[in-house]
């Protein structure tokens, strides 16, 4: 048989859909999945991907009903992409769409509309607040919700298990051919770690930028070569508003201390000691953490190997000043961690993979020491949960909450044994968002409690003067302050599902009978 260069090729050798060469590159017709699971986009003489409108993407990239749509959240409430989108699929009259994304928050507030109008029918997401949550909750989201951590996520998109048709990736920067960063621009957010993932397995990538720069945009964050499209928008979101407030320094001198117990957790336990490693969450007695650490470091003559995160300038002026020898960024929280990231050589950013996938080679949650991460309620069995209020209603996130406690060697749980008249520390937490054999220390207000599972804790810390106490007892000194709270009463209808790192169900959320919003 005679190819298109007038060789003779043997028909014997045309098996497992091997053809003959019938010229150049001159498909683009399909996806092909390669042995890992990723999709190869081939794509014809495209030179350059420029579209003219977000409308023109979703047409080009042929969004149809019950497609499952992405995007990522390092703009947090300053995001404008998700609106944007979802307003488009909405005006062309595509429904049944379901929005796997990073996390969902009250940016996004718009989409309840979407949601009761059948646009959108389906979510999956790290974390869900506002309108979502309320909408979610009180069963107005046709499809039951799924809630993943970060590595959760990033698992269960590499295994195949949730496949996303169209990543739409809000990007401060990208060239015409789709080679995106988080830095440089007008809408700088320092990094692109979550959408990585969705680059590297959606059939489709649009890439959305409202700063077009020369070729090449090297190092890029998102590759051309994973990018099937570009759009250039006036604006795709608020710098300013990266920073909320759950993401604060403190001067409350309850929260600062707290933040002394845990610092005084982390010195006296057996992992204080050269080269240990760090993440800390957003609340203010975690990051005042970070200031209380000096002076200890100093006096040990000792430095961290690395901080994970979820980065925060605190952490960055320990980079600065040698306390620590990098930094590890898979979120940018502040304006200082996004300078810090585009200049200093010591902070690297990652995908969420590397972060936290459970099932991959090398997670770096798994080399954590500690982590010190927040909680809206914790029970006498140390279950945590993050992400269900006290009238049940969805408004939080596991984000990498149970990654973290899971793979460091001492996870540290921060809150007021009493929140607005509310105890924190109760018999059973409204959902299990991190299981109690993960949590290893409990740290309050009025004192701290170390799950019995962890007897060389114990051991370390009988002889340093914390105010240590059983969990049962801390339970009993938030109810007697504010009496034991009438439980919940929910529907049998099951409106979330909260996922475990691998996949299986840890917890459902069910619709409350009463609720006040």
């Amino acid at each position: 048989m005679l190819n298109k260069v007038f060789r003779e090729i043997p028909e014997e050798l045309l098996v497992n859909d091997r053809k003959i060469f019938e010229g150049s590159i001159n498909s683009d017709k399909v996806c092909n999945r390669n042995e890992n699971g990723a999709y190869i986009n081939s794509i014809a003489d495209q030179k350059d991907k420029l579209l003219s409108s977000v409308r023109e993407a979703i047409i080009k990239c042929g969004l149809k009903d019950g497609m499952t749509i992405s995007f990522h959240h390092h703009f947090r409430d300053g995001d404008y992409i998700v609106n944007m989108v979802v307003e488009e699929i909405a005006k062309l009259g595509i429904k049944d769409i379901t929005i796997c994304a990073s996390s969902l928050g009250d940016a996004h507030d718009p989409i309840g509309k979407y949601i009761e109008d059948g646009t959108i029918t389906g979510i999956q997401t790290s974390g869900v607040r506002g309108k979502i949550g309320e909408a979610i909750s009180t069963g107005k989201l046709k499809k039951i919700a799924i809630i993943r951590s970060h590595g959760g996520r990033v698992r269960a998109i590499e295994e195949g298990e949730v496949h996303i048709d169209v990543a739409f990736i809000g990007a401060p920067t990208s060239d015409s051919y789709g080679n995106a960063r988080g830095v440089g621009g007008k809408s700088d957010c320092g990094v692109l770690s979550y959408s990585m993932v969705d680059a590297k397995y959606a059939d489709k990538v649009v890439v959305i930028t409202d700063f077009l720069v020369d070729y090449p945009n090297f190092p890029p964050s998102i590759s051309a070569v994973d990018v099937n499209y570009v759009v250039v928008v006036d604006e795709i979101g608020d710098p300013k508003k990266i920073v909320s407030n759950v993401i604060r320094l403190t001067s409350d001198p309850r929260e600062l201390m707290m933040a002394d117990y845990c610092t005084r957790v982390m010195v006296n336990s057996p992992f204080f000691k050269d080269g240990f490693s760090f993440q800390t969450g957003g609340g203010g007695a975690a990051l005042a953490v970070n200031l209380l650490l000096r002076p200890y470091l100093e006096d040990a003559g000792i430095k961290m190997s690395f901080a994970l995160g979820g980065i925060t300038k605190p952490m960055c002026d320990l980079l600065e000043d040698g306390f620590v020898k990098c930094l590890v960024n898979a979120q940018a929280f502040d304006a200082g961690s996004i300078e810090s990231v585009k200049n200093n050589p010591n902070h690297f950013e990652i995908s969420t993979s590397q972060y936290a996938n459970p099932r991959n080679k090398g997670a770096l949650v798994n080399k954590l020491d500690f982590v010190i991460l927040g909680a809206l309620e914790v029970d006498v069995n140390f279950n945590v949960n993050v992400v269900t209020g006290s009238n049940g209603i969805l408004r939080g996130a596991p984000g990498g909450h149970p990654d973290t406690a899971a793979g460091s060697k001492c996870s540290i749980i921060v809150a007021p044994l009493v929140r607005s008249r509310i105890p924190t520390i109760c018999d059973r937490v409204v959902t299990v968002t991190t299981p109690g054999e993960v949590v290893d220390v409990v740290v309050t207000d009025y004192g701290i409690a170390i799950n019995p599972l962890r007897q060389d804790l114990i051991e370390a810390l009988k002889d340093s003067k914390l105010p240590i106490y059983t969990i049962e007892e801390l339970r009993d000194m938030a109810y007697e302050m504010c009496g034991k709270p009438d439980e919940l009463e929910f529907e049998d209808k099951v409106v979330a599902i909260l996922e475990s790192r691998d996949g299986s169900i840890l917890d459902v959320i069910r619709k409350p009978k009463v609720y006040e919003l």
